[in-house]
């Protein structure tokens, strides 16, 4: 939750600067690459650790971050949801491919081999972790 909390104050302090650039006549293009380069690294940051055990408000004040920037550079961005599905799948498929990765074993084909074996969890914390979340997308 602080996390969270910091990752945003840490993202909006970084909106004072785009700002400026906007009020110095920057173009859309490069007011997007500030964004990518700054703000954007500030809240993708092990986003496949943290995301998926978000409140929906936590969710919604990330997302009101990404409009505001929006709003600023005028060109349209991906969603937060979007962002971290598309990391969580680029990093499952990574140790999918890697045999020597600690967690290698944990993404076991079922015997047919077309869908990986998801793991149980009696908890909800567990079920949004990153490891059951990949396997789901995997199995998309």
């Amino acid at each position: 939750m602080e996390k969270k909390r910091a990752v945003v104050k840490r993202a909006r302090q970084s909106l004072f600067p785009l700002r400026k650039l906007k009020r110095f006549g920057m173009g859309p293009e490069i007011l997007k690459r500030f964004y990518s380069c700054n703000i954007d690294s500030i809240l993708t940051g092990c986003i496949t650790a943290w995301y998926g055990n978000c409140s929906a408000s936590d969710c919604k004040t990330l997302q009101k971050v990404v409009r505001t920037v929006q709003y600023i550079t005028g060109a349209k961005l991906p969603a937060f949801q979007d962002l971290n599905t598309r990391r969580c799948q680029r990093k499952a498929l990574k140790i999918v491919k890697d045999s020597s990765h600690p967690s290698h074993r944990l993404f076991s084909l079922l015997p047919h081999g077309k869908r990986y074996r998801s793991a149980k969890s009696r908890t909800k914390r567990l079920l949004n972790s990153f490891y059951p979340q990949a396997i789901r997308l995997l199995n998309r």
